[in-house]
C-alpha cells in the first residue's frame, strides 16, 4: 500500500513586528495531521513565513484559514517595510513533497483561491503552476506595483484583474498570490560593513535570471536591518545548485568593491540541495541542518503556538 501524498506550504504573511499576530495566524493552521515545520518574523520585512506539510486536504483547509485570519488581523493601508506585497496573506505557495504531481498541487492551489474569496472576499492572482494566465506565471509580474498600485491598476485595467473576485481589491487585505511550485530556496546574503543599498542593487541585478544572470535565480537589493542584502529565491537548485550561486555571488560581490559577510536561510530546504561543508552554508551563522531540512523535520515537527 502506497504512503499517504504529503503536500508543503509555505505562505508569506506581510506582518513581521507584532509577535501576537503571527502567533494567531500560525495558530489557524492547526488541524489534525497537519505538520508545522518552520516559522519566522522579520520585523525589519515586516513579513513571516510560515512552512506547513502533510496530507494535501488538511494543508489546503490550514492556508485557508490562515489567509482568512491575516485578512482579519493585518491592515495593508497602515503596514510598510522593505518587501514587496500586495496582500495580508501575501503569498501561498503548495509544494508537492511526495506521492503526488506539481500539477496535482495546481488544482488544490485554485481550489483554495476559490474559497478564500468564497469565505473572506480576498480576491486572489494565481500563479506558478497554477497560473490561469501565461503573463501570470511569474509572482514578481503579479506583484508589480504592490498592494498600493495594485488596488488602482486593477479597477482600471483590465489586465490586472484578480483571477478570482475583485475587480477591487479588499480594502484593507489587499489580494492574495495562490500557486503551486516545485522546491524554491530562500537564502539571502548580507554584505560587509560599508556596503550600502546601490551595491546590493547592483549584484542582484547581474546575479539574476531575468537580467541575462543565472537561471532560476531571483534577487532583489535590499536594505536590511540597517545593512545591505541581495535577498534570493532559487527557484530550481538542480539547475542552478547552491554552490554555483554562492561562487557567482562572491565574484559579483569582489568586483563591487564587497564581499559576503553571512548568510540567512528562510525556511526550509530539501535534503537533496544540501551539502555539509559547502560555502554558502558555512556562512550561516549557528546552521542546524536538523532545523532545516524538511525531510528532517517532517519526522520531528515544531509544537503548535496557542493563539
Amino acid at each position: 500500500m502506497s504512503a499517504e501524498p504529503i503536500l508543503e506550504c509555505v505562505p508569506n504573511f506581510s506582518e513581521g513586528v507584532s509577535p501576537d499576530i503571527v502567533r494567531e495566524i500560525v495558530a489557524a493552521m492547526r488541524l489534525e495531521g497537519v505538520r508545522l515545520l518552520d516559522y519566522s518574523r522579520d520585523p525589519d520585512h515586516n513579513r513571516s513565513v510560515v512552512t506547513i506539510a502533510g496530507p494535501p486536504a488538511a494543508v489546503v483547509e490550514a492556508a485557508i484559514l490562515a489567509a482568512g485570519k491575516a485578512a482579519n488581523r493585518i491592515d495593508l493601508t497602515r503596514q510598510t517595510g522593505v518587501h514587496p506585497r500586495i496582500g495580508a496573506a501575501d503569498v501561498i505557495p503548495f509544494v508537492p513533497v511526495s506521492g503526488m504531481t506539481l500539477a496535482e498541487a495546481a488544482v488544490l492551489a485554485r481550489q483554495a483561491g476559490l474559497q478564500i474569496w468564497r469565505r473572506f472576499g480576498v480576491p486572489v492572482y494565481f500563479y506558478g503552476a497554477a497560473a490561469a494566465r501565461p503573463d501570470r506565471v511569474q509572482l514578481e509580474e503579479v506583484r508589480r506595483g504592490q498592494f498600493e498600485g495594485l488596488r488602482e491598476a486593477a479597477l482600471k485595467d483590465s489586465a490586472r484583474r484578480p483571477d478570482v473576485g475583485g475587480p477591487e481589491l479588499h480594502a484593507t487585505a489587499g489580494a492574495s498570490a495562490v500557486g503551486a511550485r516545485s522546491f524554491l530556496i530562500a537564502y539571502n546574503i548580507y554584505l560587509a560593513a560599508g556596503a550600502d543599498i546601490s551595491h546590493a542593487r547592483a549584484i542582484a541585478r547581474e546575479v539574476r535570471a531575468s537580467s541575462g544572470g543565472m537561471q532560476g535565480v531571483k534577487a532583489l537589493g535590499l536594505l536590511a536591518n540597517g545593512r545591505a542584502q541581495v535577498s534570493m529565491n532559487i527557484t530550481d537548485f538542480k539547475l542552478t545548485p547552491m554552490p554555483q550561486v554562492f561562487a557567482n555571488l562572491e565574484l559579483v560581490a569582489r568586483e563591487h568593491g564587497t564581499s559576503i559577510a553571512e548568510g540567512e536561510l528562510i525556511g526550509l530546504i530539501p535534503e537533496a540541495a544540501y551539502q555539509p561543508d559547502a560555502a554558502w552554508v558555512r556562512v550561516i551563522p549557528n546552521f542546524d541542518a536538523d532545523e532545516k531540512i524538511l525531510e528532517r523535520k517532517l519526522k520531528r515537527p515544531l509544537a503548535w503556538p496557542e493563539a
